[in-house]
Order: structure tokens, then sequence, then C-alpha cells
């Protein structure tokens, strides 16, 4: 599988956005519209830090 997990770097350490990220859409607003492989989906306006692919790793910081 190929999903991977959102997180957002809040403070010193980071916290769960959602898990199984399937698409990763940013918005016109400047956020991300993420969607998991069930279908659920979150918004976050947050800055794109980083992603690790390999670790199955998405990381936004406030």
């Amino acid at each position: 599988m190929c999903e991977a997990n959102a997180y957002i770097f809040r403070g010193d350490k980071e916290e769960l956005l959602l898990e199984s990220v399937d698409v990763l859409e940013p918005q016109d607003n400047g956020g991300f519209l993420l969607v998991d492989i069930f279908g659920n989906q979150k918004m976050t306006k947050a800055r794109l830090k980083r992603m690790n692919l390999v670790d199955h790793k998405i990381l936004f910081e406030e």
C-alpha cells in the first residue's frame, strides 16, 4: 500500500491529523484537503513541511 499518515508539528511535537492518507490536494485558500482510503476527509490550513514517502509520512506545520 502507498498510503501515508499525516501529522502536524505543533510546538515541539507531532500530532496525528489523519491515518492512511491516499489523496493530498492543495486548495485555492492555501490549505490542503486530505482524504484517507475510506473516503474520510480533513482540511488543514497548515503549511506542508515535508513528505517522506519511504516512511509513509506527511508532515505539516502551523
